[in-house]
């Protein structure tokens, strides 16, 4: 079966972001061990029982979503290739999505976010990046200083999405940051942000310290949570979601349509303070 599923990934390995692969490999993972069962042997009740366990978890349904659509992946691929004669998947639906805004931080808790980091250069530093571009916490670890221009306050983002290139806007404020962390570094790196042996930071080490903040702060902030109160603000200043779009590199814009409701659900909360 492992064989099986490296060849599924080597098939897709152009089409799939790094960040894409790390998913689906976790996702693949967590249900054949749900399942210790051959991958042609698994049944459809099988995997609506996988759905089901994890609703009990207390999983959101995007989450689950997103697994779901890593396993489909899987045996479609299966299919393809000769090596089932029934998809296993086919008649299982998707859970449907709750209809809720993005969560993102206000004012002030985004305020207490950068107290919190303020001590350490590198810590405050990147919080302000993702922040200051929106960028994904996987394409902020792949920047290289060379990415960055700043005489014009732009980064390019080599490997977005899908393969994606972008380049994205920071801050006075940001630049700031970030020249105070490189400043006080040692250590030489072609990476922006750098382990102590130079390499690129690990993604689940980023992650930890977020669950940190959010014991510290009395509230949930994640990397990705940077990422839509960067949208989030930038909708409360009535930005158009065409700009959004482009900042946040989403090639459809049905991901940035959402944005567009938070900027009703904020005139509507200025509204109600003057009322």
């Amino acid at each position: 079966m492992n064989q099986v599923i490296e060849e599924f990934f080597n098939e897709h390995h152009a089409r799939f972001s790094p960040e894409t692969t790390r998913s689906y490999r976790i996702s693949l993972q967590q249900f054949f061990t749900f399942r210790s069962k051959p991958y042609d042997e698994i049944k459809t009740t099988d995997i609506r029982a996988w759905l089901a366990s994890m609703e009990d978890e207390g999983l959101k349904p995007k989450s689950i979503n997103l697994k779901l659509t890593a396993l489909k992946s899987f045996y479609r691929y299966c299919m393809e290739e000769d090596k089932l004669k029934k998809n296993p998947t086919f008649t299982v639906k998707s859970p449907k999505l709750d209809d809720s805004l993005p969560y993102y931080l206000n004012r002030r808790q985004l305020t207490l976010l950068q107290e919190l980091t303020r001590p350490d250069p590198k810590e405050r530093a990147m919080v302000e990046a993702l922040y200051a571009t929106g960028c994904r916490i996987s394409e902020l670890l792949n920047i290289k200083l060379s990415d960055v221009k700043w005489d014009t306050c732009q980064i390019w983002i080599r490997e977005g999405k899908g393969n994606k290139e972008r380049f994205v806007l920071f801050t006075y404020e940001c630049a700031v940051r970030l020249k105070t962390y490189l400043a006080t570094r040692k250590i030489v790196s072609d990476y922006l942000f750098c382990n102590e042996k130079g390499e690129r930071l690990d993604q689940d080490g980023v992650q930890k310290n977020f669950r940190d903040y959010s014991k510290t702060l009395g509230f949930k902030v994640t990397p990705h949570t940077m990422r839509h109160t960067f949208a989030a603000h930038l909708a409360e200043k009535k930005m158009p979601p065409s700009q959004i779009q482009d900042l946040l590199g989403h090639v459809n814009f049905n991901s940035t349509r959402i944005y567009t409701r938070l900027m009703n659900d904020a005139r509507k909360k200025m509204y109600d303070q003057y009322q």
